[in-house]
């Protein structure tokens, strides 16, 4: 595992938080509220595809198929 996912994660997770609090102080709640869940979408998916290759390394730690 690589350091640069963490950063990477806070970036995504920094980046939304500004745009919800800026589209928040704008009166566009409902826009922000739909920008904080893709920055949480696009986490949630980088996360999966981390547990995937965790899964796939076990498994061939392992020997199993």
């Amino acid at each position: 595992m690589d350091i640069s996912i963490i950063f990477k994660i806070a970036g995504i997770g920094i980046l939304t938080a500004v745009l919800h609090s800026i589209l928040k102080q704008f009166g566009k709640e409902e826009q922000a509220h739909l920008a904080t869940l893709a920055g949480v979408t696009i986490v949630l998916f980088m996360v999966i595809q981390l547990l995937s290759g965790l899964f796939d390394y076990v498994r061939s730690v392992f020997s199993l198929y």
